[in-house]
């Protein structure tokens, strides 16, 4: 019961992190219109923790995501 408790909050740390990022970090590129969420260069373990929700977040929403400005 506690382990259950403990995983479920750290899925909901993890979810809402991500939904944090995404609305702050969010920006319309100019050359084609779309949202991206833009993530730091640096540290680029950022991206890969958020990866696999933010291929899911594209796919139900066409949001992008960028790492680093795009150039």
């Amino acid at each position: 019961m506690r382990v259950g408790r403990i995983i479920l909050t750290l899925i909901s740390l993890y979810l809402i992190s991500f939904l944090v990022i995404r609305m702050a970090w969010a920006e319309v590129w100019a050359q084609d219109g779309k949202i991206y969420v833009i993530l730091p260069e640096s540290p680029l373990a950022l991206y890969y923790a958020f990866r696999p929700l933010s291929m899911l977040d594209e796919s139900l929403t066409g949001m992008g995501t960028h790492i680093g400005p795009h150039q």
